[in-house]
Parts: structure tokens; C-alpha cells; sequence
């Protein structure tokens, strides 16, 4: 008969060095079984919403963390019970696995073998199913028979008797408590709100109330819940507070936003120029692909093309594909372009990047860029796509506005900032007529990129845009 004995998974650093991130569900509860890299939470760090695998075949024994908890690298967040013959996510059996001569372990020698201070590996899965960064050295699916036993950085080992008590979170199937369970963010926000909890329906694990299930409430798109002793209250009217105002706290990606935009603006210093052309060529052209058996099927936009014209004008204004290394007092400019596009999404503004786009036909662009607008409104947007970027597009037509100062991001020398496509008294041909016209917004570094370079490029996709055809003079 197999021993068992309690893997204690700690929150692994998810990518950039990042010290915290906020578990905003649990995708198990106490009780429910578990295989190996099953997900079993989802947590935002500064810079995007990952799955969190498990790194263990189980149990799971206890969540030491509610949802809605910001916690800290390295700090416990789920226990798990495991056969011994299972406890390395190889399948292979540990050296602490029974007794040395093969003999089933007695109680005390099980209870001995508790392992609280077990790192978690690492892993986290994205969509694809695919590891996206292992932060440890070991890799599931290994042959290696011993678990990988090294304390998270800067946190003290913790013995069984000093691990802090777990949360009691019940499984689905467990009757909910008498006072409604939230987080004390959930509690302020149903205070503020002017909502009694005993009225909200918990979609959380084992009943939790979360966040979400306050505002859907406030909005009147969930039912209250019936409560003996307590009378109904009527939900506040769909966007209007019972308070003055309303307080939202800073962190996860809208918090790493604010700090690099900051970072930014007050380091690197900007020069914005505008440009404004006819752009009707480019929506005639952009009309006939769309109608062509080469294109069918593709997402074709104003984005789209733009976007090709960008790559295009770097070729003959490389300095804007640069970035400034304070460190060693060096310029780096890139021979590739990982193309940023900056995309409002609800959790906050981000800029995932295309890799090597300047090696993509039009085709592979519009695939790209089809993919990343997708994954970013979704907020699955992986650390590694939202890092490296090199140049970037923030595309401000779409809200209806002509231009702006948009503002680098940071570790970039350039970005553009596309206006509304809208019809315009132009001269055309020396007479006046109503043409489609958009205007060009270009901020850069002005330590990288001196003001005749930025001139010339923001020229030369204006260029492009006004007359498509001008790009067999610039290949």
C-alpha cells in the first residue's frame, strides 16, 4: 500500500523578475483530484493573465490563498496529497519514498516524510498547451526519480508545524458557510456598492464571493439570494454609484503600465511631428485585396497596411528601430523588428509585439496581427509577446480621434500613432475634391534619433500611404 505526503507548491517567479502576482481564480478546490500540469489557477502578473499549472499528480489538501489575493513569489498557495510512488512529476519514485528495504512506512514515518518547503517548478501553460517558461531545472516528463527540493529565493524553509493554516475552501459539492465568504477588496467594494453579501450568489470555489459577482449584482444581471431574516434589497441602478466616488486599486498590468509610462516620459525625451495625407490610394488598394482570391479569408484593415508601410519606411530609417543602453553609453539599433501594437484591453492598456515582423509578407502580417488583437482582448496575452519589442504602433483612429502624442514605449526610440481614416476637402490634381485623408502621428527618442532622421521616415510612410506604389522605389 502507498504512503502519502503533502507537496507544498509555492508561487513560481512567472517571467520578468516580477515579485507578485493576484490569483484571480481557483480552477480547483480542496478535495478534488488533480493530474500532472492540469491548470488549477489563473494569475495576473504586472504584465499579463497566465494558467497556472500543476506541477503534481493529487490532491488537493488545502488553498492557502483566496482569490482576489495578491501574493508574493515564493509564497505557499496549494498544498497537494500525493502517493509517494508518485511524488516526482516524472512518475518516479523519491529517495524519501517508504522505507530502504522496500517495507510499507509506518504512520509516523508517513507523517514524517511532509514536505511543506517544496518549490514549485514553474510551468505555465498557455492556450497551446505548451510549457511557456519552465523556472526551474526541472522539466515534467523527465527521468529524473528525485524532486527538485531548492527553497524559493529570499523565503525561509517552513516546517510542517510553522506553515500557516490553510484557507478552509470546501469543495463545489460542501454546503456554504452561514456568513458569505469574499476577500476583504470584495467586502469594501460590496460596502461601497451599498450591497449586503447575504443577497450575493458566490460563483467562486465552494461558494466564494468574488469581485465579479458584486458587479454583476450592482448591475441587476444576477438574481439575489433569498436569506431568512434579511429583506431585499433593491441593486443599485445600472451605472449609478450610492457613492461619491469610487476608489480602484493599482496593480497587475494597469500598475505596470503607469510605472513604465512614467519611467518613459520623464527619461527618454520625446519630439512628436504630424503628418496628414490622402490615403485614398491605400483604401482603393486595401478594397481590391480584399476582393482578390489571394486575400479571401483574411483580416484585412487600414492596421494592416499601415503596418506593412512602417517596416517598409525603417528599412531606410533604421535609427528608429533602436534603443538607448544607459548602462554601457551605447546605441543599439536592431537588424529586426519585433512590431509592438499597442491594444486597450479590460484589464489595461498593453503592446504586444509581432516577432520578426519585417520578414512577413502581407499575408503573414494580417495573420499576426488577427492573432495578437485577439489573444490581448482576451487577456491571455503570454509575458515573452508582451517583452522585446523594438517600434510600435498604437492605432487611436479606431476611437474616432485624427491625432496624439503618443508615448514610447519604454526601450523603443519610435512609435506611430494612426488617426481616423475620414473624408476631407483636399487638393487633388489642382482642384478641390472630398478624398479620404488620415493623419500620421510619430514620436521618438530624440537621444537616439535626431529630428532630419524622424523628418525622413515619417516622409517616407506618408509616402507609402498616399501612393502604395512608391514602395518599388524604396526595395
Amino acid at each position: 500500500m502507498s504512503a502519502t505526503m503533502i507537496k507544498e507548491f509555492r508561487l513560481p517567479d512567472l517571467g520578468e523578475g516580477l515579485t507578485e502576482s493576484e490569483i484571480l481564480s481557483w480552477k480547483v478546490a480542496v478535495g478534488d483530484t488533480v493530474t500532472l500540469n492540469q491548470v488549477i489557477a489563473e494569475v495576473e502578473t504586472a504584465k499579463a493573465v497566465v494558467e497556472l499549472p500543476s506541477p503534481f499528480a493529487g490532491t488537493v489538501a488545502a488553498l492557502h490563498e483566496q482569490a482576489g489575493s495578491v501574493v508574493e513569489v515564493g509564497k505557499p498557495i496549494v498544498s497537494f496529497e500525493v502517493d509517494d510512488a508518485g511524488a516526482s512529476p516524472s512518475g518516479g519514485s523519491g529517495s524519501d519514498t517508504g522505507a530502504s528495504n522496500g517495507t510499507a512506512p509506518s504512520p509516523a514515518e508517513s507523517a514524517a516524510k511532509r514536505e511543506p518547503n517544496l518549490v514549485g517548478y514553474g510551468a505555465v501553460l498557455e492556450k497551446s498547451g505548451r510549457p511557456a517558461r519552465r523556472q526551474r531545472s526541472f522539466e515534467a516528463g523527465a527521468t529524473e526519480r528525485e524532486p527538485v527540493r531548492e527553497p524559493a529565493p529570499a523565503v525561509e524553509p517552513v516546517s510542517t508545524v510553522e506553515t500557516k493554516a490553510p484557507l478552509a475552501v470546501p469543495s463545489a459539492t460542501a454546503a456554504e458557510p452561514e456568513r458569505p465568504r469574499s476577500t476583504p477588496p470584495v467586502r469594501k467594494l460590496a460596502r461601497d456598492l451599498g450591497i449586503e453579501l447575504e443577497l450575493v450568489r458566490g460563483t467562486g470555489p465552494g461558494g466564494l464571493i468574488t469581485r465579479s459577482d458584486v458587479q454583476d449584482f450592482a448591475s441587476g444581471s444576477q438574481a439575489q439570494v433569498s436569506v431568512p431574516g434579511v429583506a431585499p434589497a433593491a441593486a443599485p441602478a445600472v451605472g449609478v454609484s450610492t457613492e461619491r466616488e469610487t476608489r480602484t486599486p493599482i496593480k497587475g498590468v494597469r500598475k505596470f503600465t503607469a510605472a513604465a509610462m512614467v519611467q518613459s516620459a520623464f527619461t527618454a525625451p520625446h519630439v512628436t511631428e504630424f503628418l496628414t495625407v490622402d490615403v485614398t490610394p491605400t483604401m482603393e488598394l486595401l478594397t481590391r485585396l480584399k476582393a482578390s482570391r489571394e486575400f479571401a479569408g483574411y483580416k484585412l484593415t487600414p492596421l494592416t497596411i499601415a503596418a506593412k508601410a512602417v517596416l517598409i519606411a525603417l528599412r531606410r530609417n533604421p535609427s528608429l528601430n533602436s534603443r538607448w543602453d544607459e548602462g554601457a553609453q551605447e546605441i543599439v539599433q536592431f537588424n529586426y523588428v519585433n512590431l509592438g501594437i499597442a491594444a486597450a484591453t479590460p484589464r489595461g492598456l498593453t503592446v504586444p509585439n509581432i516577432k520578426d515582423a519585417d520578414r512577413m509578407t502581407l499575408l503573414e502580417l494580417s495573420t499576426a496581427l488577427s492573432a495578437l488583437t485577439d489573444t490581448a482582448r482576451s487577456g491571455k496575452t503570454s509575458p515573452a509577446d508582451l517583452t522585446g519589442g523594438t517600434i510600435s504602433i498604437t492605432n487611436i483612429g479606431v476611437f474616432g480621434i485624427d491625432a496624439g502624442t503618443p508615448i514610447l514605449n519604454p526601450g523603443e526610440a519610435a512609435i506611430v500613432a494612426l488617426g481616423s481614416v475620414r473624408k476631407a476637402p483636399w487638393v487633388h490634381n489642382d482642384e478641390l475634391a472630398v478624398r479620404q485623408v488620415m493623419s500620421l502621428s510619430l514620436s521618438f527618442d530624440h537621444r537616439l534619433v535626431d529630428g532630419e532622421q524622424g523628418s525622413k521616415f515619417l516622409a517616407d510612410l506618408g509616402a507609402i500611404l498616399s501612393d502604395p506604389a512608391t514602395v518599388m522605389t524604396m526595395i
